[in-house]
């Protein structure tokens, strides 16, 4: 069985943006607690009409 695991992170102005909060960092620390990063989903966007990302989640599991 596995466990996932969720981390939050803003883009401030879109996913391409140079302001993106450091997502190496973040996957570096997870997998060194073990944990392999699988993916992302976006978790908020600025308006039905741009779509612009404002904030996606990171997508982490390991074995429980």
């Amino acid at each position: 069985m596995k466990k996932y695991e969720y981390v939050s992170l803003k883009t401030h102005t879109g996913l391409m943006s140079s302001k993106l909060q450091d997502y190496r960092e973040v996957i570096n620390a997870y997998a060194a607690k073990g944990y392999r990063y699988v993916g992302w989903f976006p978790k908020k966007t600025s308006n039905m009409l741009s779509g612009v990302m404002e904030e996606v989640d990171l997508i982490f599991e390991i074995d429980a």
